[in-house]
C-alpha cells in the first residue's frame, strides 16, 4: 500500500469518525440535565466513557479525558452547546463556561432583532438563564452578547 493511500484512509476513518461522534453529541445533547449547564456536559462525557467500555471511576474518566485529547473535546463541547436554528437563521452558543451567549445570523452580516433572539432563547430553553432585557444585551455588529443571569447558577 502506498503511504498516499495510507493518508487517504487515515483521513477517510478519521472523518467518519467525526462525523459519526459529532452526529451522536446532536442527537444526546438534549438528553442530559440540566441544558445549558456545565453538568449536563459532565454528565454527556461520563456516559460517552461508560459506553466505550471504562469503568465509572475517576481515574477510568481521567483517562478517557486525556485520551480524546484537548482539540477534540474543545470541538465536542462546542458543538454540545451550540445551536442552529434555521426557522429563525440563527446560530447562537451558550457554553455556560463563557462570559456570555453569543447570537449571531447564519447569513452573517444582516442586523438580529430583538424579537428574534427572544423567541430563539425561547425556543432552546435558555430564557431562565440569561438577561432577557434588551437593555443588558451588548451588539457587536452583526453578533449580540447576552449576560448569563448568574454565573453561580450554571
Amino acid at each position: 500500500m502506498s503511504s498516499m493511500e495510507q493518508i487517504s484512509r487515515t483521513s477517510i476513518q478519521a472523518k467518519a469518525f467525526e462525523f459519526a461522534l459529532f452526529e451522536l453529541i446532536y442527537s444526546k445533547r438534549n438528553s442530559f440535565q440540566p441544558l445549558w449547564s456545565v453538568d449536563s456536559w459532565v454528565k454527556f462525557l461520563i456516559w460517552l466513557s461508560l459506553n466505550c467500555g471504562l469503568p465509572g471511576d475517576k481515574e477510568s474518566l481521567e483517562l478517557f479525558a486525556k485520551a480524546m485529547g484537548s482539540p477534540l473535546t474543545s470541538r465536542m463541547r462546542k458543538i454540545f452547546f451550540e445551536r442552529a436554528l434555521d426557522d429563525l437563521s440563527l446560530h447562537i452558543l451558550a457554553d455556560p463556561s463563557e462570559a456570555q451567549v453569543l447570537v449571531m445570523h447564519i447569513d452573517g452580516e444582516k442586523r438580529i432583532l430583538d424579537k428574534e433572539i427572544d423567541q430563539a432563547l425561547r425556543m432552546i430553553g435558555l430564557t431562565d438563564k440569561v438577561s432577557l432585557s434588551p437593555a443588558a444585551w451588548v451588539r457587536h455588529d452583526s453578533i449580540v452578547s447576552i449576560p448569563w443571569n448568574n454565573k453561580n447558577d450554571i
